[in-house]
């Protein structure tokens, strides 16, 4: 998806059931997310001040959830920058292929949930920002 913008991505609310003993929100393939999950990871323990991300993927979509605390999103196709702070555990930004993305101003305590609709391939990340607009260029 070499031609895809920021404008591609968006929060997607996902279902919220409450209860007396808590709330619940639900992610099923291909109705909550656009894709097939096929990998899910957390990120947590994130330093104050560091970054995660700054890459992108040719193939892979995500969805990613605040699941605790708050972080910042900014996302990049080569021309436009969005940024998204995530902070609801009942909200994911859906992430297309072929944007750059850069996580940070982590809270404390806080936890990034991923679903990804691909298994861990290196040879779909692009690291190098100058590769990633000459990629986004073909």
């Amino acid at each position: 998806m070499r031609k895809s913008k920021v404008y591609d991505c968006t929060i997607i609310e996902l279902s919220k059931h409450h209860s007396p003993q808590g709330n619940i929100s639900v992610v099923e393939n291909n109705k909550d997310v656009p894709f097939e999950v096929k990998r899910t990871y957390h990120l947590y323990d994130v330093p104050g001040g560091e970054s995660r991300g700054s890459h992108a993927h040719k193939e892979l979509s995500q969805l990613i959830i605040a699941a605790s605390g708050s972080f910042k999103v900014t996302l990049d196709d080569g021309e436009v920058k969005r940024s998204f702070i995530l902070n609801r555990p009942y909200q994911g930004l859906l992430v297309v292929p072929g944007i750059w993305r850069t996580l940070e101003d982590f809270s404390s305590g806080s936890v990034c949930m991923v679903l990804a609709s691909e298994l861990y391939d290196a040879d779909d990340y692009i690291h190098d920002y100058d590769e990633f607009l000459a990629y986004k260029r073909q």
